[in-house]
């Protein structure tokens, strides 16, 4: 799916700029702890998401603080994925600082469930 070229740019801008928490996921997710390849701050549409797979069709999003004040934001932007066949995954970023592990098997079975 294409995106806009400034969507692109701020893919990349957010790439060199991951929160602690995305940070944390995202070396898991490298380490392919979970046998799935994942992108990070992947460019879709308008959007940019945390992080993709492709495979499963799934993105997983990372919330913290921030999103405290975007659920009507958020919940567009989730059944705009889900028009195009991506389901979104919210994981609150408190649960990959103190339950990673966790956190990995709640995204491994977003993932076996994937249609």
């Amino acid at each position: 799916m294409e995106a806009p070229r400034s969507t692109i740019r701020r893919a990349r801008e957010l790439r060199r700029r991951l929160t602690p928490p995305e940070a944390r996921l995202w070396v898991a997710l490298r380490q392919n702890k979970l046998n799935l390849h994942f992108r990070r701050q992947h460019p879709i549409g308008p959007y940019v998401l945390d992080f993709y797979c492709d495979a499963a069709k799934l993105a997983v999003e990372v919330d913290g603080q921030g999103h405290l004040g975007r659920i009507a934001q958020d919940e567009r932007r989730d059944a705009w994925l889900l028009a195009r066949g991506v389901r979104t995954l919210r994981i609150p970023a408190v649960s990959v600082r103190d339950n990673l592990e966790g956190v990995l098997l709640t995204i491994r079975e977003a993932a076996s469930t994937a249609s």
